[in-house]
């Protein structure tokens, strides 16, 4: 039995039934290129569009909702995840959560969705994160271990009274050890540290003493790089350079805000010494150094305090190995600690005292303080244990339960969701069966190392180190399973399944490949510019490709301001961008529930884009849905291809993975854990693959030191079996588990594998393993992988490739906003490049192209932020021909004449028909209800065409701000929203005159620049969240041209 994935029967169980019922998450069979090209013209009701729906602050009405969701059904939302958000600064409504009248409104929401067919997902707990609420005890909450000392001198029989050690404390064991014989150095000095300034603090003893210890206690937020220094001989010399960070006292990134920084330093014998801080820092703290070891940074390693950003890289929770203690008697042995839980009775011990003097340590858990946020008051409680099932089932009892037993069967038939956002309610590192569940794990009782957990050094610092990564790990394995696993396993008792952001932004304590691994479904995100997306869709999409899962998710286009200024051609880049990264299935952030009928814009918040039916583009998302949509069907079809697994190593928690050495352009790649190399990973034709489906040519491991004996028995096994792997010689294990037995094995089969590392490439049985180089490229060329696309260097080109048994689908993006051409080569022979357009449908031969050395090389034009899918499906050669893949456009008719302009009733444009001699800027026009007009206007023309040549005829608009929708004669011929802003209309064009219509639509942040000029009541509009004043500039609006009949010669 593998101990990696060991925690209990119940929990291999469960993991095994849940791996069993992945497995056809991903078709066996491939739907045929008849299928997918029927699908890709006529999108399939199965391809999902999803929202967020906030329900805001008790702001909620029965009519709001159903207006909401008959909203979506016209746009194509055909999912919606209800959340229900307390946020500050915005007045609470009366409908409060799981009062009657919320009920009421629940119970209209899930029936009108039934009847709608929109499927209905239910954050499992108010608030986006995480998971708990008013009904969660503080014995069932997130808890940490913590303790209170007493010292002691024997021998004598002695009955104690323990001390406190805080509010809901509960008993986990009462140990002894001997209190260290020597007397402790140790001197503190306070630094007033101002910003901006450079500090330098002189810290001086009263004679020589030896330090090990330099702590930094914080009150006050706190940030800074330092530098201590040793004065020996007249001369400074560094002795350790380090950071200070306790910049966020969140409880949520450590329920000890401000624990100490510990920093553990080499044996210096001095009597002067000196801080140096940057000019970063702002605040008074204290600094002392002792003689005593401690275990550095004991308080991140208990996860107490975590990383204080929501990104932590690949490497934030890695430490340097700690310097020795050369002094034995400073060290608590192991073997000396006393289980003395058995003498302890209600908060008294009654003990016989041995001689000496004695620490005696009440160790209990205490709550974290968390809770599901952010929720209305009456919905706000503590965040449920996140390493007990049995809590976890309470939870979803106390919650969805009630939701199944209110609602009758027949009405929440569309209820099918049990959404968890990404994490942010930080860390744990004890719960009622840890004890017992850490012996099973890894063979030894924890007990006598828990001392560590508050900074002393059990046995030696590495021993201590091992067994807080043991802890850590074990935290992260029990989050996985009994978490997001027993969440899992309760939702599937009532026919439910669950959704689940696989990382977390605030102390997220677990690791994300096997995190996600445990849910039905997972999901990345990204925000509309910045960095978070930078990580969290390559955590999701690894996840769902080496566990199985076919829709990867994603929370896309959230943001964080300016309200009522975005529309979908700004978010196309980031979309597109992280469609090439695995998303396949996008969930739209933001549709804000509307409960006022008679208030525009309407509700809203700081975050997230306006997805909702008051917004003056809604009436068009239906076009830019179908674009998401029909990309969301293409990239869910086949196998992605990937070259590469980049192993993410053993430690935890982990938020991401780390490509090291650097991928090369033009490859693919996915990050692999431990968790699924063990139990999923065999060898078929020198690839390592999954029974997902993918393989992997080269597996690279992590620039590591550790790796525990069973993971690298796999790898020898797995090179064996003939796969190709990379990489650096493990020298131990992390783990404390059957030391040393374990660094023994480590370095024999180390030894073994690697040899004396002097040769770039050993074969193993049918492998090859590579030594640690600093380029993947020389890689790459023995084994002679081509690039899958190959592009000019500083083409700004993305790419996702999808493989099916007929054919390989590429999805390629133009992330610049200019015009390029390129002459991509494309890792496919044999068969003929045809493009389809996502944005008109379109499906057409590309004749231009040439085949040489396995690839084919075709000339590709894309417009500004343009994406288009390049299918290899047909068999066939090149040939000779004088067509082009893209030829010159020919510009049958170009309308100049004046366009007749109708604006919305009721938005206060001009009350009728306006007269645009030529096309024009809205905000340039002199008056004011059309500047600052924010609504629909249709744009009415006539044009005459004496012939319709037999080409592709389309009507290009030049360009629109923001969106429109066209009609050609009485006939709907579809709507624009980003470059080229052009549709395909030789079935709506006739000879002679041709009647054009479009409708144009902008956003509502011009009628809120223009009400603020007016009296507040005189202003028609009403919004919780207006950053624009009366002097912002107006966003460019209307029908900008210029507009033109064309035809394209296409082959």
């Amino acid at each position: 039995m593998t101990k990696i994935t060991l925690l209990s029967s119940l929990a291999i169980g469960a993991c095994l039934s849940f791996l069993s019922c992945n497995k056809g998450d991903i078709s066996e069979n491939d739907a045929s290129f008849a299928d997918i090209e029927q699908g890709f013209r006529m999108i399939p009701d199965s391809t999902q569009i999803g929202v967020y729906w906030y329900w805001i602050s008790d702001n909620i009405s029965k009519e709001g909702v159903e207006r909401d969701l008959e909203a979506m059904k016209v746009a194509g939302i055909n999912r919606a995840f209800i959340g229900n958000i307390g946020i500050d600064g915005i007045d609470y409504g009366d409908n409060k959560l799981l009062s009657p009248e919320w009920w009421e409104i629940l119970h209209a929401a899930l029936k009108k969705a039934t009847e709608l067919n929109i499927e209905i997902g239910i954050f499992n707990s108010p608030g986006w994160s995480q998971s708990g609420g008013p009904w969660v005890k503080s014995s069932q909450a997130m808890r940490y271990l913590t303790s209170a000392d007493t010292i002691v001198t024997g021998p004598k029989r002695m009955q104690l009274v323990l001390p406190s050690v805080g509010k809901d404390e509960q008993d986990v064991c009462v140990i002894a050890y001997p209190s260290p014989g020597k007397a402790v150095a140790e001197k503190s000095w306070t630094i007033n540290k101002k910003s901006g300034q450079p500090a330098s603090s002189v810290l001086i003893f009263d004679g020589e003493e030896t330090i090990r210890t330099l702590i930094y206690q914080a009150n006050t937020p706190f940030k800074t790089t330092a530098k201590l220094w040793v004065k020996k001989g007249g001369q400074e010399k560094l002795v350790r350079q380090f950071t200070i960070d306790r910049s966020n006292p969140a409880l949520n990134v450590g329920f000890i805000p401000y624990a100490p920084v510990v920093i553990s330093l080499p044996e210096t014998t001095a009597s002067q010494f000196r801080l140096e801080m940057s000019a970063e820092g702002d605040g008074v703290g204290e600094v002392t150094l002792s003689s005593s070891p401690m275990v550095e940074r004991y308080p991140e390693k208990s996860l107490a305090k975590m990383f204080q950003t929501p990104l932590p890289m690949w490497d934030d929770y890695l430490w340097e190995k700690q310097p020795a203690v050369n002094d034995a008697s400073l060290l608590v042995s192991p073997e000396a600690i006393k289980d003395l839980t058995a003498f302890s009775r209600e908060g008294v011990l009654d003990w016989e005292v041995p001689e000496g003097d004695w620490v005696i340590r009440r160790m209990v858990m205490l709550p974290t303080g968390v809770t599901n946020s952010p929720a209305a008051p009456e919905a706000t409680g503590p965040e449920i244990d996140k390493m007990s099932r049995e809590h976890v089932a309470f939870h979803f009892d106390a919650f969805i339960g009630e939701i199944l037993k209110r609602i009758p069967e027949a009405d929440r038939k569309s209820f099918k969701v049990v959404v968890q956002d990404s994490y942010e309610t930080g860390g744990q590192n004890w719960t009622d069966d840890m004890i017992a569940v850490f012996k099973e794990r890894y063979g030894y009782d924890p007990v006598p190392y828990l001392p560590a957990l508050n900074g002393v050094v059990v046995g030696s610092p590495d021993l201590s180190d091992r067994f807080l990564w043991d802890l850590r790990r074990l935290v992260a394995d029990r989050v996985s399973y009994d978490y997001v696993g027993g969440l899992r396993d309760v939702c599937h008792q009532y026919g439910l399944t669950t959704w689940l952001e696989n990382y977390g932004h605030w102390g997220f304590p677990g690791e994300f490949l096997q995190y996600g691994g445990q849910s039905d479904e997972i999901a990345g995100e990204f925000w509309s510019e910045g960095s978070l997306g930078d990580i969290e869709n390559r955590a999701a999409s690894s996840c769902g490709h080496i566990y199985g899962k076919k829709r990867i998710w994603a929370e896309s286009f959230t943001s964080g301001g300016p309200a009522f200024s975005r529309y979908p051609y700004l978010m196309k880049q980031r979309g597109d961008r992280f469609f090439t990264e695995g998303i396949n299935s996008t969930l739209l952030h933001l549709f804000i529930h509307q409960p006022f009928e008679d208030r525009e814009p309407g509700l809203d918040a700081w975050f997230g884009n306006e997805f909702n039916r008051k917004n003056t583009w809604f009436s068009q998302m239906d076009v830019f849905i179908e674009y998401l949509k029909r990309c969301n069907f293409m990239l869910q079809q086949g196998q992605y291809v990937a070259d590469v697994a980049y192993f993410i190593g053993e430690d935890a928690p982990k938020m991401t993975g780390v490509c090291t050495p650097e991928l090369p352009a033009g490859y693919s790649f996915d990050y692999i854990n431990g968790e699924v190399l063990l139990e999923r990973a065999t060898v078929e034709g020198g690839n390592i693959v999954l029974p997902s489906g993918m393989k992997y040519r080269l597996l690279v491991l992590p620039q590591l030191e550790t790796m525990r004996p069973e993971v690298l028995r796999k790898i020898k096994e797995l090179l064996l079996a003939g796969a190709c792997i990379m990489g650096p010689a493990p020298v131990c294990s992390p783990s404390l588990s059957n030391y040393p037995a374990a660094d023994q094995e480590v370095n024999s089969l180390a030894a073994e594998l690697w040899g004396n590392q002097t040769e770039p490439m050993r074969t193993i049985g049918k492998g090859r393993l590579f030594m640690p180089s600093t380029s993947l490229q020389p890689v790459l060329d023995a084994l002679d992988i081509k690039a899958d696309l190959s592009v000019a260097s500083d083409s700004p080109v993305l790419f996702i490739h999808r493989a099916t048994q007929e054919g390989d689908i590429y999805f390629i993006s133009n992330q610049s906003e200019t015009p390029i051409e390129i002459t991509p080569s494309f890792r496919v022979t044999g068969k003929i490049p045809e493009l389809w357009n996502p944005l008109t449908a379109e499906i057409r031969s590309l004749p231009e192209f040439t085949c040489s050395g396995g690839a084919t090389t075709v000339p590709i034009r894309l417009e500004g932020y343009e994406s288009s899918f390049i299918i290899f499906r047909k068999k066939g050669a090149p040939q000779v021909t004088t067509a082009r893949n893209y030829p010159r456009k020919e510009i049958l008719a170009a309308i100049t004449s004046p366009w007749q302009v109708t604006f919305e009733k009721g938005k206060r444009g001009p009350e009728g028909t306006v007269a645009f001699p030529e096309l024009k800027d809205w905000t340039k026009h002199a008056d004011p209800s059309i500047r600052y007009f924010s609504g629909k206007a249709v744009y009415t023309n006539r044009i005459t065409l004496d012939e319709l040549p037999q080409k592709a005829l389309y009507l290009d608009l030049g360009k629109v701000m923001v969106m429109a929708k066209v009609k050609i004669n009485g006939q709907y011929a579809g709507g624009v929203w980003t470059t080229p802003y052009r549709l395909p209309v030789g079935e709506f064009l006739q000879k002679g005159e041709n009647l054009i219509e479009v409708e144009v639509v902008n956003n509502w942040m011009n009628r809120l620049i223009g009400d603020e000029a007016l009296p507040e009541n005189e202003r028609a509009t009403w919004t919780n969240v207006n950053p624009w004043k009366s002097d912002s500039p107006l966003q460019s609006s209307g029908l900008l041209g210029p507009v033109e009949i064309q035809a394209y010669s296409y082959e």
